[in-house]
């Protein structure tokens, strides 16, 4: 577990500067500070640098001389950097979006809790922080047209449509390859390193199985049982897929800590606000308003007894993972047909989808022996 977050900027007046820490009792003298502004200095590049420095294990951050903002997460000794890059540089960008009216500083608590959990996201949390980035679905999203793209092209486009901060192309890059979501390649005679769209996301809403096979097992008091299923039937008959009920649900659900271990715990049990309580104890202190965030986004239902007792039921839940994206074999065939790729780029697409499609031939027969 981290042990506390600092915001830094570099004033030529005042040298180093800590515009926000987390916790407030947190301590880190000038001199440490000097030694991080030093080691970024030395290797002039924005992104990630790790060291230590006396009993700190120092992971930081620096966004690059046009905004030039340093974001350092001190460590226990026995933890690992690097596995937090792609968090460091998430959050990044979440800062710079509030940057100007200095809104991030209320949300310091929360992206530290979110950055201390990073290294141990399941599949399903991790997809939604991928995608709920707005430069990681840019990305996605183009590559959902083309299928493949040259790293120089997309770089020169990314810079023109995001305008809204900072970020690192190979940073962003490095994490969608280890997510298995993009493949970078070389191809002969073009002028930069490809980048080809090998899996893409599957987010949809979807009624709680568990649950309604047997409510009452669950949870669930009996007098209840015909009022639970008219809620779901109720709720899916108006349901509509879009991106933005998606993006909302990733964002103030999958992607917050808290919201999502009420989310399991609803998956799994129909439960009373006593039950709730005991999330205390896995870090969840906003109860009140996980919950809300719930009901807002139509994902809870909630029953009272005579007694005044209420019973927190999940109506809808959400379903996101990688999907092996089979509509590109068309996208190629056109393609060819119209010459608007080479036909070394989408042979070499072809073979590219085809290992990915073995490796996921082979994890699947693995999976079914097991």
């Amino acid at each position: 577990m981290p042990i506390g977050l600092v915001i830094m900027r570099w004033d030529i007046k005042v040298s180093t500067e800590i515009l926000a820490k987390y916790p407030e009792e947190l301590i880190i003298s000038d001199e440490t500070l000097m030694q991080i502004y030093a080691a970024h200095e030395y290797t002039g590049e924005p992104g990630m640098i790790s060291l230590l420095v006396g009993p700190l294990n120092i992971a930081s951050y620096y966004t690059g001389r046009e905004k030039p903002l340093y974001i350092i997460l001190l460590l226990n000794l026995d933890e690992d950097a690097d596995t937090y890059e792609g968090g460091l540089s998430d959050i990044s960008r979440v800062i710079f979006q509030n940057y100007e009216d200095n809104a991030y500083l209320e949300m310091i608590p929360f992206l530290f809790q979110r950055l201390s959990i990073y290294p141990h996201l399941n599949e399903e949390q991790s997809l939604a922080v991928t995608f709920s980035d707005n430069v990681n679905r840019l990305i996605i999203e183009r590559l959902r047209e083309e299928g493949v793209i040259t790293k120089s092209e997309l770089k020169i486009w990314l810079k023109d449509r995001y305008r809204e901060g900072f970020f690192d192309v190979d940073a962003i890059l490095m994490e969608l390859i280890k997510k298995e979501i993009v493949k970078e390649t070389s191809v002969k005679g073009m002028p930069s390193e490809l980048i080809f769209l090998i899996n893409d996301l599957f987010m949809i809403r979807r009624p709680p199985i568990k649950l309604l096979k047997n409510p009452v097992e669950r949870g669930l008091p009996e007098r209840f049982l015909e009022e639970y299923n008219v809620a779901v039937r109720k709720f899916f008959q108006k349901y509509r897929p879009s991106e933005e009920d998606n993006i909302k649900i990733l964002d103030e659900v999958i992607g917050d800590p808290q919201v999502y271990e009420i989310l399991k715990l609803l998956r799994i049990s129909i439960v009373t606000k006593n039950v709730l309580e005991k999330l205390r104890k896995k870090g969840v202190d906003d109860i009140d308003g996980g919950l809300k965030k719930l009901w807002e986004n139509q994902m809870i239902h909630v029953f009272q007894d005579s007694k005044g007792n209420e019973y927190y039921a999940l109506i809808s839940d959400f379903h996101n993972s990688i999907v092996y994206p089979k509509y590109m074999l068309n996208t190629i065939i056109y393609q060819y047909r119209v010459k608007s790729k080479s036909n070394s780029v989408l042979i070499e697409y072809l073979n590219v989808l085809d290992d990915n499609y073995r490796s996921i031939k082979f994890k699947a027969e693995v999976q079914e022996e097991e």
